[in-house]
This record gives C-alpha cells, sequence and structure tokens, in this order.
C-alpha cells in the first residue's frame, strides 16, 4: 500500500508520464517554494490564510526527512502547482478557493481521501454565509476591540 501510494505521488497530473530531469529544472528548492507559498497566503482572507499556513506548515514537516527522490519531486511539484493557481493582486482577497479536479479525486488513496474529508469538516464552518445582521454586530464589536 505504501508503495502505491508513493507512486500516485508521483504520477503527473497530466496525462503525459513524469520526466524528472523537466520537473526538476522547473521546481523551486524546498525553502524558497515553502516561504513563496507563505507570501502568496498574506494576500488570502484572513480563514485562508490561517488555514492554508498551518497546513504548508505540517506537510512541510512531515516531509522532511523524505529520501525517495520521485516522492520529493511528486510532493515539490503539486506545492508548484498549488503556488502558481493562487491568485494574485486585489483578487486574492475575495478568493473562496476552487472545485477539485475529478481526476485527481480518483488518483488520490484510502490515507488521501480520509485526510480531505477531515479538512472539509474542519473548514465547513469557517464558510457558512454570513447574514446582514450578523456581519452588523461582528463589525460593531470588532471595532470596540481595536479602540
Amino acid at each position: 500500500m505504501l508503495r502505491a501510494t508513493a507512486v500516485r505521488l508521483a504520477e503527473s497530473v497530466s496525462k503525459h508520464p513524469l520526466n524528472l530531469h523537466e520537473a526538476s529544472a522547473a521546481l523551486l528548492p524546498p525553502l524558497p517554494l515553502y516561504q513563496r507559498i507563505l507570501r502568496a497566503h498574506r494576500a488570502l482572507p484572513h480563514e485562508m490564510r490561517s488555514l492554508g499556513d498551518d497546513y504548508v506548515k505540517a506537510e512541510f514537516r512531515r516531509h522532511k526527512d523524505v529520501t525517495n527522490k520521485v516522492h520529493i519531486i511528486g510532493f515539490l511539484s503539486q506545492w508548484k502547482v498549488y503556488l502558481d493557481q493562487l491568485p494574485k493582486g486585489p483578487e486574492a482577497s475575495s478568493f473562496r478557493g476552487k472545485p477539485l479536479d475529478p481526476t485527481t479525486l480518483e488518483k488520490m488513496s484510502a490515507e488521501q481521501l480520509g485526510q480531505l474529508y477531515e479538512v472539509m469538516h474542519v473548514t465547513k464552518d469557517i464558510w457558512k454565509p454570513v447574514t446582514p445582521e450578523q456581519d452588523g454586530k461582528a463589525g460593531s464589536s470588532g471595532n470596540s476591540t481595536e479602540s
């Protein structure tokens, strides 16, 4: 099972096989990639930034001792894709995510699907719609704490 998971992680998102030489040329080293992702998160709404920063830090910590080169390239390439897909500029503050590609979902292992399910439950309370009444109450209480 572990081997199957590693193979799935190393697979390319496209139908083309992963070319290690091309992938490594387009990749950033781990630390600069990590820093750029955290920097890109600064423009996101507060809730998304907080959740994203925690997740990125945990994932990079979990993978810091990995020695399998294929796994490392798969890990770094997927985080580079994520970084490239993050919105930049003024539209980042209103970003609310994007749908998950069905082919990516099909490639996930049972463990990955379980993690995705956990993330869904953790985030469902964050994205509840806010009524104008609640928004007004939150704004008035927020201003009194800053004064």
